[in-house]
C-alpha cells in the first residue's frame, strides 16, 4: 500500500466523483502530492459525462482540513529552500481551478477548517458548513499572510468583517461563515451521510433543500458589524488597534489583545494585500499577488518563528523581527509586494477571469 498515495481517496458514486481527504491524524493538512492529487482527479472527471458533480469531504471527525502542512513549510524556510514555492504554485493553481468548475463542486465543510481547507472549499459552487464547522484564515499567528485566495474572499465580506477575521484570524462557525460569503448552506452533521448517498443519485439542486436548515445556530459577527465596520475601516494597523482600545467594548478591546499576540510584520502585509484585493478584478489576479507574498514570507524570520512557536515547540511565545508594529518600516511591506527571482514567473500563464459556476 502506497500510504502517501492514499491521503486522498477518490471514487464515483453514481453520478458524483466524491474526493476524500484522508490524513485524519494530521486534521487532513495539505501535501503537495494531494494537491496534485485533488487537481487529476479533477481533471479526470470534468470531461466525464458520467460524473455530474464532485463532492469533497474530509476523513476522521475533527475536520476538512487544517490548512497546508506547515511542518514541511517550517523545514523549507529554515533551510533556505523553494519547495513550498512550488506547492504554492500548484495549490493556487488548484483553488483556481476550483472556482471556475464548470461542474458543481459540493464541499463539507464540517469540523475544522483552516487556511487551505478554505482555499479547496470556500472556492466551490455548493459551501456547507455544520453545528461543528471552525472556519478560519489563522495565518498571521504564524508571521504568515491569508494565501489560497483568502484575501480575494475576506476582501469582499460585507464591510470590515473580512478584514477583522484576516487579522485577528480568529475562527467563526456556520453562521458567520454564511454571513461572511464563506458558505451558502447549513447542514445539521448527522445528515451529510444521508446526503451523500442522495447526491450519488441526484443532482445537489435537487436534493439539498430537506436537509438545509434556514435557522442557524450562533453567530456574533452580524451584532459586531458596528464596531468593526468603523474600527477596521482605518487605513493603518496602528489605527485599527487604537480605534479598538478607545471603542469602550469589550469585544473590540479582546481583538486588541488578539492582535498584539500577531506577527508586526505579518498583520501589516495583511492589511496591504486586504486592500489591494478589493482592487484586483479576478481571484487569478489575487492569487498571483498572493503567490508574490508568500514568496517573500518565505524567506523572513517570522515564518520560521511563528511555525516554532505555535507547532513545533508549541512554547506559543514567539519572537517576532521586528517587534512591534512601529518598527515595520513600509519599505518592509511593500517588498512582500515585488516580483522577486523566486517567484518571478505567474502562476497563470495567461490569466482568465474567475469563471461563474452555474448554481446546484
Amino acid at each position: 500500500m502506497n500510504a502517501e498515495k492514499d491521503t486522498v481517496l477518490t471514487e464515483v458514486r453514481g453520478c458524483t466523483g466524491v474526493i476524500t481527504l484522508n490524513r485524519p491524524a494530521a486534521l487532513n493538512a495539505l501535501t503537495h502530492s494531494m494537491v496534485l492529487a485533488v487537481t487529476e482527479a479533477l481533471g479526470a472527471w470534468e470531461h466525464d459525462p458520467l460524473v455530474r458533480q464532485v463532492l469533497v469531504r474530509g476523513a476522521g471527525e475533527r475536520g476538512l482540513c487544517a490548512g497546508g502542512d506547515i511542518r514541511a513549510i517550517h523545514a523549507d524556510a529554515s533551510t533556505g529552500g523553494t519547495a513550498s514555492l512550488d506547492f504554492w504554485r500548484d495549490e493556487y493553481r488548484l483553488n483556481a481551478r476550483i472556482a471556475r468548475y464548470p461542474k458543481p463542486y459540493v464541499a463539507y465543510m464540517d469540523g475544522i477548517v483552516m487556511g487551505g481547507g478554505v482555499g479547496i472549499s470556500a472556492h466551490g459552487s455548493v459551501r456547507i458548513v455544520t453545528e461543528r464547522s471552525r472556519v478560519a484564515m489563522p495565518e498571521t499567528g504564524i508571521g504568515f499572510v491569508p494565501d489560497v485566495g483568502g484575501t480575494y474572499l475576506l476582501s469582499r465580506a460585507p464591510g470590515e468583517l473580512g478584514t477583522h477575521l484576516a487579522l485577528t484570524g480568529v475562527a467563526v462557525g456556520a453562521a458567520d461563515a454564511l454571513l461572511c460569503g464563506l458558505a451558502d448552506h447549513y447542514v445539521p452533521s448527522a445528515h451529510l451521510e444521508e446526503l451523500t448517498h442522495g447526491l450519488a443519485g441526484s443532482p445537489a439542486r435537487e436534493i439539498l433543500a430537506p436537509y438545509a436548515r434556514g435557522t442557524v445556530p450562533g453567530g456574533e459577527l452580524a451584532a459586531e458589524r458596528e464596531w468593526i465596520d468603523r474600527c477596521y475601516a482605518a487605513d493603518t494597523v496602528e489605527e485599527i488597534h487604537s480605534r479598538l482600545l478607545g471603542s469602550g467594548l469589550a469585544a473590540a478591546r479582546e481583538a486588541s489583545e488578539v492582535l498584539r499576540t500577531k506577527s508586526p510584520t505579518a498583520l501589516k502585509v495583511t492589511l496591504a494585500a486586504l486592500r489591494r484585493a478589493r482592487e484586483l478584478a479576478s481571484l487569478e489576479a489575487v492569487l498571483e499577488q498572493e503567490y508574490r507574498v508568500s514568496g517573500a514570507a518565505l524567506t523572513t524570520p517570522d515564518l520560521v518563528e511563528g511555525i516554532r512557536a505555535q507547532v513545533i515547540d508549541k512554547d506559543r511565545t514567539p519572537r517576532w523581527s521586528p517587534p512591534a508594529l512601529v518598527q515595520v518600516r513600509q519599505a518592509q511591506v511593500e517588498r512582500f509586494f515585488a516580483p522577486t527571482d523566486a517567484a518571478a514567473g505567474p502562476v497563470f500563464p495567461q490569466e482568465s477571469p474567475r469563471g461563474d459556476v452555474s448554481p446546484a
